[in-house]
């Protein structure tokens, strides 16, 4: 069973007191998150990430399509149990130290008082915030919102945690905390559904992601599916190749680059990779590895978006 499954979610906005109009927020949008995995869903604002996340809560509801959590079409109320919600910008009462907002929540959150004082230290120490316990948040730094914001998505113990940019505004080694924190709560079966905007990030820790843009899925699939350059291989040399070698490559008209000891060979059809090696090896050139060429998350998200924009 899925943890979360969507069949062409729509939402349209109407806008406007006399010329009403609608505006597409959310277009068809059908995705399918395996229960226990990392599931980060990216796009440039406007895209729609925000909204979806709103829809699969029941924060605002759908113009058509269809969703269900765990097996529970959206908008029964047994969902609440299971899910832990970190949204972006997220405010708390000045006035409650990070102790007592952790208390608030979990009162709201329906968990017995026998357990939820244990239970807001354990998170406090969990997401570094221990030592800041007894201070009122109107102290906090931005990324300490950040973390006590992580907490109160934690203090239900959720089966699927939607994360809105958990590291918006949280340090380097903030963020490497936190990224170690999902991971461990991926090693116990919790379900994570991310927003970010740090795709540096998102690669590190995500299994599968989807690209929004414009309210519409153009792309899904893990990260090795998307970084992969199926058709570019970096050959690794055991010497440099001489004028007389690199003469007999360029004859091939592939597009090679040419790094020391490293190759760069662009390729039209995977065969030709044979006469690449077969040059090499007549050559004298011992080849030591090689693998397909992969580029970031971040430059594949340029490259579609620029497409997507007719760039």
């Amino acid at each position: 069973m899925e943890a979360l499954q969507t069949n062409d979610l729509t939402k349209h906005y109407r806008t406007g007191a006399f010329n009403k109009k609608n505006i597409p927020a959310l277009e068809k949008v059908s995705l399918s998150v395996e229960q226990g995995e990392i599931f980060g869903l990216l796009g440039p604002n406007g895209a729609g990430k925000t909204t979806f996340v709103k829809l699969i809560l029941s924060i605002v509801h759908p113009t058509s399509g269809t969703a269900t959590i765990l097996g529970y079409p959206l908008g029964q109320r047994t969902l609440k149990e299971y899910c832990g919600y970190l949204p972006e910008n997220h405010r708390y009462p000045a006035f409650l130290s990070a102790e007592h907002t952790l208390l608030f929540l979990g009162r709201l959150n329906g968990l017995p008082e026998s357990v939820l004082k244990e239970k807001a230290h354990a998170l406090l120490e969990t997401v570094g915030l221990k030592d800041w316990a007894k201070v009122k948040t109107k102290k906090f730094s931005k990324g300490m919102l950040q973390r006590l914001g992580l907490a109160q998505a934690m203090i239900n113990n959720p089966k699927i945690l939607f994360l809105d940019e958990p590291t918006d505004g949280v340090d380097p080694l903030g963020r490497k905390e936190i990224r170690d924190l999902l991971l461990r709560l991926k090693a116990q079966g919790t379900t994570i559904f991310l927003n970010s905007h740090l795709l540096s990030e998102v690669e590190m820790i995500c299994d599968r992601v989807a690209i929004l843009n414009k309210g519409k899925v153009v792309r899904t699939g893990t990260i090795t599916e998307l970084t992969t350059q199926k058709l570019a291989y970096i050959v690794q040399l055991s010497s440099p190749i001489s004028k007389e070698i690199r003469d007999r490559l360029q004859q091939t008209i592939l597009p090679i680059e040419y790094h020391d000891t490293n190759l760069i060979v662009t390729l039209r059809d995977k065969s030709e990779l044979n006469q690449i090696i077969d040059i090499l090896r007549e050559g004298g050139i011992g080849i030591e590895g090689m693998t397909q060429q992969k580029t970031s998350l971040e430059d594949y998200f340029i490259q579609i978006m620029k497409g997507e924009n007719g760039q």
